[in-house]
């Protein structure tokens, strides 16, 4: 019998801020739990949406297109799209081999969450 798919993607609303967090290994097999994150982001049209990728420990050309599709997307309504670091080194040479680094803010800590 196959394994049950578990989620990688969890969607918490907090303040202003809507937090998708993705994590472990994020392939094909994640990409409709992917597109229903940048779907519940676009339905809640909070002022940031807040990408958690802290725990991400491999992802491929999947998710860095959605990445780039939600950047767009959230440019377009003229919302902030920040990806939350540190990045694996794998998720990070993905971006830099990629040469999407640059098209993304990545912050190393939350500013949005208050204690």
């Amino acid at each position: 019998m196959p394994a049950a798919h578990a989620t990688n993607v969890h969607i918490v609303p907090h303040d202003q801020a809507l937090y998708i967090i993705l994590r472990g290994e994020l392939d094909y097999d994640d990409a409709d739990d992917v597109q229903a994150a940048w779907e519940a982001a676009d339905l809640a049209a909070l002022a940031t949406t807040v990408v958690d990728l802290t725990q991400v420990t491999f992802a491929d050309s999947m998710l860095l297109n959605a990445l780039l599709e939600a950047r767009h997307q959230h440019d377009s309504a003229e919302r902030e799209f920040v990806l939350l670091g540190p990045l694996h080194p794998s998720v990070s040479r993905l971006l830099t081999i990629s040469g999407t680094l640059e098209h993304f803010t990545i912050l190393n800590s939350d500013p949005y969450r208050r204690p």
